[in-house]
């Protein structure tokens, strides 16, 4: 069986496109998978789906919108059909997609973010990101570049609830995660292949699903079963996909 994955290569699209949790919801709405990329782009821009933007701007909504959703084939029709979606959900399936395309993000809020909020000051500023990217990656971008990136990976954190402000210094914070969105995300990474194991990633760490809080979740999470004897794990699931999941828990 062939997986998806979540992306390894380093890049800066989030520098064009952040969280845009709103576009996303006209997109799982509207978007035909598999549809031809010149046919989904006239019919995104005649209808609007986007509001008023420009041709070229919804064809870079698009474009990373694809890499976002579209490259998890079995995401796209179960968000499509998702009608009833609270705001919360959206913004941490959101939060997600995105860590899974762009693994500096992913880095960030699920290595970087997590380790600042457990030291003595549990917040976080743009002068810190910049630090962060400098020792991560010294060289790879020019100064003002570093410094748009490190923006737009705070404005997403902030859109996501990972981080409470937009000026510095910023208090880290943990979002709500409903259990519809917590379901999804377990479902989703079943069938990904990706670092680190289901219960032990970035994705739940970005959110302060680990250890003890993350047991204690899952033990009261409908659809799963979960037991622990001494360091052995046993996460049993209702449903055997996301697609079974969705037919039956949501609308």
């Amino acid at each position: 069986m062939n997986h998806s994955h979540e992306e390894a290569h380093i890049h800066t699209g989030i520098m064009r496109l952040a969280l845009a949790t709103e576009d996303a919801r006209a997109y799982w709405s509207r978007v035909v998978p598999g549809e031809n990329a010149k046919e989904r782009l006239r019919r995104a821009f005649e209808e609007r789906w986007f509001g008023g933007k420009s041709e070229e701007r919804v064809a870079g909504i698009l474009r990373y919108f694809y890499a976002r959703f579209d490259a998890f084939p079995e995401s796209l029709p179960v968000l499509g059909r998702w009608r009833e979606m609270a705001p919360d959900t959206r913004r941490a399936i959101c939060h997600w997609h995105l860590q899974l395309s762009d693994p500096l993000y992913r880095e960030l809020t699920g290595a970087y973010l997590p380790e600042r909020r457990s030291g003595p000051r549990s917040e976080i500023s743009r002068y810190l990101v910049l630090r962060w990217l400098a020792s991560k990656f010294p060289g790879r971008w020019s100064s003002s570049s570093a410094a748009v990136v490190a923006s737009k990976l705070l404005s997403a954190a902030h859109e996501a609830g990972l981080v409470a402000s937009n000026r510095d210094p910023r208090p880290l914070v943990w979002p709500r995660v409903p259990d519809h969105a917590l379901l999804y995300l377990l479902h989703l990474l079943r069938g990904l292949v990706f670092e680190g194991t289901l219960l032990e990633n970035p994705y739940l760490a970005s959110v302060g699903l680990t250890g003890p809080a993350l047991e204690e979740r899952l033990r009261k999470l409908p659809g799963v079963s979960y037991r622990r004897m001494g360091a052995l794990e046993d996460l049993q699931f209702e449903h055997p996909t996301l697609t079974a999941w969705a037919a039956e828990v949501i609308s």
